[in-house]
């Protein structure tokens, strides 16, 4: 009994069906939590929307123009002993046809886009629980984002706390070169300019920790500035917002604005040590001559402002968990982690030091 073998051009269809494969279940795994195929915002998912029509439309053209083109190879596929085909030197109809069609495509297509640009370019008047969208001031620094709540008198960086259900509404600019702000759930990508000030606004519309990144080239250390967009629930945000208010009580170098004095019959309130010794550290090591401790009434400082610093849930920019450790290896070898910042110790510190500013910046929650 005669096998007959199989062509070897049938390997070639064979193999690219397989690498296809391999390619769509590698993507089936996860988490991606910068991807922009999971819209947690308003925003975001106008966006999203315009996006998949496109695509089941592109589903739809790439079937009928692929399907139209193997039916043409079997229907009109040569055999031998065929004569040579009829020559001709073009079509007027077909070339008016394949002109007209993609552009009606297109503008299928420009309809719904066009809708979300000028929707995505008009801030809401109100909220979808009914007050108004919350103002905060982002500043894009190498390499660190800075966040002002004018309304709440409040400063913090690279952790952006927003209630859900409250839109927000971004007032942005750059203090040094061109950065570009993006939370990828919620909003698009938007330029950061030196003196000029750009919008962005979105809804969240679940809680959750989320991270966002510079996406615009802004020097060595540009692929290290992250921040996480905190979205807490109502009472938690406020809870937030009662904790940075609290920061009044200290000045903007995180000494003490009024020295706490027991009440009459009372003992004074027990001092930490370490952690008073991290106090008078971070003032006389020449910390807060760039970072400010407090959120309210703070002076305009070098680096990232420190409010919070002890919870938050990352340090250098959102690059390093908030670790002891961390925090020891940041300050012991900042240019080593994230050359080029312009975090210098101007005096030397020692271990012992290092771990009494650390118990100081816990105590900063």
């Amino acid at each position: 009994m005669r096998h007959s073998r199989v062509p070897r051009w049938w390997f070639a269809p064979l193999g690219l069906l397989c690498t296809l494969a391999i390619v769509l279940l590698a993507g089936c795994s996860g988490p991606y939590p910068q991807s922009t195929l999971e819209p947690r915002g308003d925003f975001a998912e106008m966006v999203d929307s315009v996006f998949m029509k496109t695509v089941y439309l592109a589903t739809v053209v790439f079937i009928l123009v692929e399907g139209a083109l193997l039916w043409a190879v079997f229907k009109f596929r040569g055999k031998p002993g065929d004569p040579d085909p009829h020559q001709i030197h073009g079509s007027t109809v077909v070339e008016i046809v394949w002109t007209i069609i993609p552009a009606v495509v297109l503008a299928i297509v420009a309809v719904p886009t066009v809708e979300t640009i000028f929707s995505t370019a008009k801030v809401p008047t109100t909220s979808t629980d009914g007050q108004p969208p919350m103002k905060v001031e982002v500043i894009g620094h190498q390499w660190f984002w800075e966040f002002r709540y004018p309304e709440l008198g409040i400063t913090t960086a690279n952790e952006l706390h927003v209630p859900v259900n409250r839109t927000i509404d971004l007032r942005m600019k750059s203090n040094d070169v061109i950065h570009s702000f993006w939370v990828p759930q919620f909003a698009g990508k938007r330029d950061v300019f030196p003196n000029r000030e750009t919008r962005l606004w979105f809804t969240a519309k679940v809680t959750g920790e989320f991270p966002g990144a510079c996406a615009e080239f802004c020097g060595t250390e540009h692929g290290r500035m992250d921040f996480y967009l905190m979205v807490d629930s109502a009472p938690a945000f406020q809870a937030w917002v009662d904790r940075r208010h609290a920061d009044s009580t200290m000045q903007f170098n995180g000494m003490p604005m009024h020295p706490v004095v027991a009440a009459a019959g009372q003992a004074p309130p027990p001092v930490d040590t370490l952690v008073a010794e991290g106090q008078k550290l971070f003032q006389s090591k020449g910390c807060s001559s760039c970072h400010s401790i407090s959120s309210m009434h703070v002076l305009t400082v070098i680096g990232p402002n420190l409010s919070g610093i002890g919870s938050r849930k990352m340090i250098a920019a959102g690059w390093l968990p908030n670790t002891d450790a961390n925090l020891r290896d940041w300050i012991e070898h900042t240019q080593k982690l994230k050359p080029d910042v312009l975090m210098k110790l101007p005096m030397p510190v020692s271990d012992a030091e290092v771990t009494a500013l650390i118990a100081y910046l816990r105590t900063m929650r």
